[in-house]
């Protein structure tokens, strides 16, 4: 395996966008937070519980919750039809004396993805983080020990540790006919994971995955750090101690408007996948000259007063959005 590349804090968001999320590759930026009030009181179990509690609005979400044989592996039961968890509904108090209460733990306890805005308000303006946009607002992971399935994310992401341990093992998106990925609508938590990344290394059923183990890129991050993630890059994540925390920011930082890429592939799907070969790959040639561009501008041979439709994106946005909510009308 290969380390991530790693830089220290960054502080202002014009070189957070530059160096860090242009290259589109994944950076450790080692004490990024490390000054974040929370990151000081959890330096005991005892100290975070105190701090968020404090904060507790008093809103209910659903914990995913697994009994000690699945050693805090969040993932499918054995024929796939369901998982090897319950989805239990419970206030983030409960959860929270759950997964940081002392003695022996009959369960463990995981709870993910929950807005801090509506569940801790006043936490941001606690801990403000600088380099994201406002939009991008936080959200806390808690939980013990756990190993959550590799999985992508259709925007960016910036992962900031604030107690205990993660390891993230990635793969580039490039590696994705080699991870052996589930369902795209039956998923533990909205995204397909792969199967072969969570199998026992060998496993004959994912012969071509040694391959992509081979190419993964190893993130470990103590509290105080944090991790950039492009949206796109497979990432399983280990949380290592006993309790652990993460606050994580998604944005898009390259949108254009309201319409996201991964909406353009779910169409292309049902229009194209199950087309004759040949076709398909005709539509492939017309993909790779107006959308990837490799190669530059498609109408780069023509004065820039002839581009019409493929002039400025800014300028031509709504122009396109339109023709294409009248073409998907059925005119």
């Amino acid at each position: 395996m290969i380390a991530a590349a790693e830089i220290p804090a960054v502080r202002d968001a014009q070189s957070f966008l530059r160096e860090v999320v242009q290259p589109c590759r994944p950076v450790i930026l080692r004490g990024q937070v490390a000054d974040w009030p929370v990151v000081r009181a959890a330096q005991t179990a005892a100290g975070l519980h105190d701090y968020l509690r404090r904060m507790d609005a008093g809103c209910e979400m659903d914990a995913f919750v697994g009994d000690p044989v699945i050693a805090g592996r969040y993932f499918y039961s054995n024929d796939l039809s369901g998982f090897n968890f319950t989805r239990q509904r419970m206030g983030f108090g409960a959860a929270l004396d759950l997964i940081l209460a002392n003695g022996p733990r009959p369960k463990s306890v995981y709870v993910g993805s929950v807005p801090v805005d509506v569940y801790m308000p006043g936490f941001a303006a606690d801990n403000p983080m600088p380099l994201v946009p406002a939009i991008a607002g936080p959200r806390i992971w808690l939980g013990h020990a756990s190993n959550i399935s590799a999985h992508y994310d259709t925007v960016d992401n910036l992962a900031c540790v604030i107690a205990g341990n993660r390891r993230f093992t990635l793969y580039a998106p490039e590696l994705v006919e080699d991870l052996y990925v589930g369902p795209i609508d039956h998923t533990m938590a909205g995204q397909p994971v792969s199967l072969a990344a969570s199998a026992p290394s060998g496993d004959p059923r994912y012969p071509r995955f040694e391959a992509a183990r081979a190419q993964a890129i190893t993130a470990e991050l103590e509290a105080g750090d944090a991790l950039y993630l492009p949206k796109l890059w497979w990432h399983q994540v280990e949380a290592t101690e006993p309790f652990n925390g993460l606050i994580n920011y998604w944005w898009d930082a390259f949108a254009s408007g309201p319409d996201a890429p991964h909406t353009s592939m779910l169409l292309a799907m049902i229009a194209i996948s199950e087309r004759p070969l040949p076709e398909r790959r005709a539509w492939k040639a017309l993909f790779d000259y107006y959308v990837f561009r490799e190669h530059g501008h498609p109408l780069a041979h023509l004065p820039p007063e002839r581009h019409g439709l493929l002039g400025p994106l800014a300028e031509n946005y709504g122009k396109i959005r339109a023709r294409v909510m009248y073409l998907l009308r059925g005119n």
